[in-house]
């Protein structure tokens, strides 16, 4: 058995929250971890900005509320830098509107502060593989303020490709050739490779493998 397995590289964190009481307990709940670290503390927004320009930090966990410079002021400009480090917010209000603003700003994750015992670490590594991080009753509120605006309108129902389209990306997904395409959909060769030159342009991607990738994504093939 090999005990000189390398440890898991540690992720530095920025912690910004105006009371010194809030950030020594979520220190806590971050140091006791051994793949985080919190490398830098801030009292507000401006001050975090400051930080992540002087440090190598992967992940800022940003308070909402903050005098001089709120979190989702600093969130934003944090998400501008180069590298950008991933962010998460953190906050007291279980409240839709800081939820949406905060995802607008680039954040990855919305943790109370409630439960952030609960909830911080896992977010912190989910931030990491940049996956979403959101409490159940965010869930619900993106969910409900969704179909809201497919009710009203605001979301285009319809599909970003059509039928035909569709059908093109799942054959070359599967790995047919586009003479077999255009058997297998009584059309010409020059029709399928239009088609797929137009799902190429379409989804922004460049070559086979991506569209691909995309067909499994959206369902339309396993993996």
């Amino acid at each position: 058995m090999n005990h000189d397995a390398p440890h898991p590289a540690t992720i530095r964190i920025l912690l910004a929250d105006d009371h010194a009481l809030v950030r020594r307990g979520v220190r806590l709940i971050l140091d006791r971890e051994p793949d985080l670290e919190v490398v830098a503390e801030a009292g507000d927004g401006a001050e975090a900005i400051a930080l992540a320009r002087t440090h190598e930090v992967d992940l800022a966990v940003l308070d909402i509320a903050m005098p001089r410079m709120t979190g989702l002021q600093a969130a934003r400009e944090l998400a501008g830098l180069r590298p950008a480090p991933r962010i998460l917010m953190l906050t007291m209000h279980d409240n839709e509107q800081y939820l949406f603003q905060a995802l607008k700003a680039g954040a990855s994750g919305y943790v109370l502060k409630s439960v952030a015992d609960r909830d911080l670490v896992a977010a912190c590594r989910a931030a990491m593989r940049d996956e979403p991080f959101l409490y159940p009753g965010a869930v619900t509120a993106l969910i409900r303020t969704y179909l809201e605006r497919v009710r009203h309108g605001e979301e285009a129902p319809e599909q970003l490709l059509t039928p035909r389209e569709e059908e093109v990306l799942k054959l070359v997904a599967e790995g047919h050739s586009s003479k077999e395409i255009a058997e297998l959909l009584v059309i010409s060769v020059k029709t399928v490779q239009r088609h797929r030159e137009n799902l190429l342009h379409k989804l922004g991607l460049r070559d086979r493998l991506d569209l691909t990738r995309y067909a499994i994504r959206a369902g339309l093939v396993e993996p």
